[in-house]
């Protein structure tokens, strides 16, 4: 195998196993965020997670993949080691961009929901 196989083998490998890992997390530690934001209707919280995660995937995969074009191939091991930390890298900011979007929106989901709780509270004729 030459240098530039296994530098991308490597990038591939990592990139895909820590955004698996990533994933996995997310959807295992989401869940209870999810389940409040949807005041407790599990099974619409555990379809959004599903959902989630698939997108995270696809956006994430696909740019692992797509980014294997850019960049000058590896031809020595110095360039391997070079290559593949800035690809990984660049990788990593991808997946924490995505996870602190999807936080965003979750959050701010779970606070008009709540907001909704308490106009509908306030609605109601007092006995």
């Amino acid at each position: 195998m030459n240098l530039t196989l296994l530098g991308y083998a490597l990038y591939l490998g990592i990139s895909i196993a820590l955004t698996v890992w990533v994933a996995r997390t997310l959807h295992r530690n989401g869940r209870v965020f999810l389940i409040d934001a949807f005041h407790g209707r599990v099974e619409m919280a555990d379809a959004v997670n599903h959902l989630l995660v698939v997108g995270f995937y696809l956006i994430n995969l696909g740019f692992v993949t797509l980014a294997l074009r850019y960049g000058r191939p590896p031809t020595t091991w110095e360039n391997v080691f070079v290559y593949v930390s800035t690809k990984v890298g660049l990788a990593m900011l991808v997946l924490g961009a995505m996870h602190f979007f999807n936080l965003f929106n979750l959050d701010k989901m779970r606070r008009k929901a709540k907001r909704s709780d308490v106009a509908a509270a306030a609605a109601l004729p007092a006995h």
